[in-house]
């Protein structure tokens, strides 16, 4: 009987549907693939808004809103990625876009956040855009590898820092830009016990291992003084303990400023918006389909254009609910490592995220010290793709080191990207090699050269 009634729920509405035969899987493991890939990723739920609205931020936004466009944003992409394109991927707000918007938009720039919530909506649109009309194949092909790459670790290295800086690890110093913090303040040494703690975590291969870093550290700190006569961990129970009815989301809900956005001097901001959600995304879906097998004999990605679709769509939407950019996370590879190969996966993401809106007196709780341990070890992982760039060819390792030390050394990730596209393009051209460079390149450097000009005043 038992046997009977499982072959009826695996030749079900949902079988058929996300095609369980032909992708070789069950409902059990797809459940199982989701619970995964959400333990993996569940931190974002904890640090984004602590990254937009947290103490460290300054930028105005409501905290419970956040972390209600954050739970939203995420469920709602990454359920159009299971029902759209049958892809078990899961998306939510990228890390290293979120910290360009609190630091590098509102921050540096001074905007309000209602017109960067308004760059990020206009970054969601041409990607949308540039989907549906084949540009972004245009696009991928103009920017050489080693620039991506660098792209990449210089926004790990702009996230570790911000990690180093609000663990209190680094700090300013008039002589020096910056120094070594007091290794004595009992906020520093809970985050350096929290990376500790995640490192072994992660080099142990523990699943979720950043969110369990998170949660232990966050539980320390109800024991550690904070110096102010309180713990650094303020825990205050909800309704029904670590549950509690929703924030309200209304505070940050279509509030973005898309007319305020609409300006040159913020062309370099949206278009790196743009550029690094769209080339995090592409890096993991061809990492993580490879796996499933999702690329054709061609090596192009079945449904790829659908997937894309979803993720521009997920931004979009992002920033209407009151979060920045939103995109598919390279944590799905350990959905895929459990089985899951369908959109199904996704879907088990999408109710998950939906249920951690009634967790905010723990996400609450948790202090930044608790999330510079994961900031600093993400941009740790980010640094990997170095090895791409080949250091021995001084035409690429000129603007590919220049790209990467430019980014956390302005604190922006724009900043970072134009140097390094201007300083290609350049070379290039003074060098001979001017023929080697795709002529996308030299539209995008002589419009990075005019924002420079804009941005001094010229």
């Amino acid at each position: 009987m038992a046997q009977t009634q499982s072959s009826l729920s695996e030749s079900g509405g949902l079988a058929g549907f996300f095609k369980f035969a032909e992708n070789g899987t069950s409902l059990k493991t797809e459940i199982i693939a989701g619970l995964t890939t959400f333990v993996t990723m569940a931190y974002i739920i904890i640090v984004n808004p602590l990254t937009l609205a947290g103490p460290n931020a300054n930028t105005g936004m409501d905290f419970g809103a956040v972390l209600m466009a954050t739970c939203l944003a995420s469920a709602f992409a990454t359920l159009v990625m299971g029902l759209l394109a049958n892809y078990p991927f899961a998306l939510a707000p990228g890390m290293g876009l979120n910290a360009f918007f609190t630091y590098g938009l509102v921050g540096a720039m001074g905007l309000p956040w209602q017109v960067a919530l308004g760059a990020v909506f206009i970054s969601g649109c041409i990607a949308v855009l540039v989907t549906l009309t084949g540009i972004r194949e245009t696009i991928i092909r103009a920017i050489p590898m080693p620039l991506k790459a660098a792209t990449g670790a210089g926004i790990g290295l702009f996230i570790a820092f911000i990690g180093l800086k609000n663990a209190g690890i680094i700090v300013d110093n008039p002589a020096t830009f910056v120094a070594l913090g007091k290794m004595s303040d009992p906020h520093v040494l809970l985050a350096v016990f929290g990376l500790i703690i995640t490192g072994i975590l992660l080099v142990r291969r523990v699943t979720g291992s950043i969110i369990l870093g998170i949660l232990i550290t966050t539980v320390l700190g109800l024991f550690v003084p904070a110096g102010d006569g309180k713990m650094i961990t303020n825990f205050v129970p909800g309704a029904f303990g670590i549950f509690d009815k929703p924030p309200a989301i209304t505070p940050g809900l279509f509030k973005l400023d898309i007319a305020g956005a609409l300006k040159f001097s913020l062309f370099a901001p949206i278009f790196s918006l743009f550029f690094v959600d769209l080339f995090d995304t592409i890096g993991t879906f061809v990492g993580v389909a490879s796996k499933t097998g999702m690329i054709d004999e061609h090596g192009n990605l079945k449904r790829g254009s659908r997937a894309l679709f979803a993720d521009s769509l997920g931004t979009i939407i992002g920033s209407l609910l009151g979060t920045s950019n939103t995109t598919t996370y390279v944590e799905s590879a350990a959905g895929v490592n459990a089985g899951g190969r369908t959109g199904m996966t996704s879907v088990v993401v999408a109710i998950l995220f939906l249920l951690s809106t009634f967790l905010s007196p723990v996400v609450l709780a948790v202090p930044a010290v608790a999330t510079a341990p994961a900031l600093i070890l993400v941009g740790v992982l980010m640094c990997s793709v170095l090895k791409e760039i080949d250091w021995e060819d001084v035409f690429i390792a000129i603007p590919a080191f220049l790209t990467v030390i430019m980014m956390p050394l302005t604190f922006s990730i724009a900043t970072g990207l134009a140097v390094g596209f201007v300083t290609y393009v350049l070379l290039a051209l003074l060098s001979g090699r001017g023929k080697e460079v795709h002529w996308f390149m030299y539209v995008l450097g002589v419009l990075f050269i005019i924002y420079f000009a804009v941005q001094a005043g010229v």
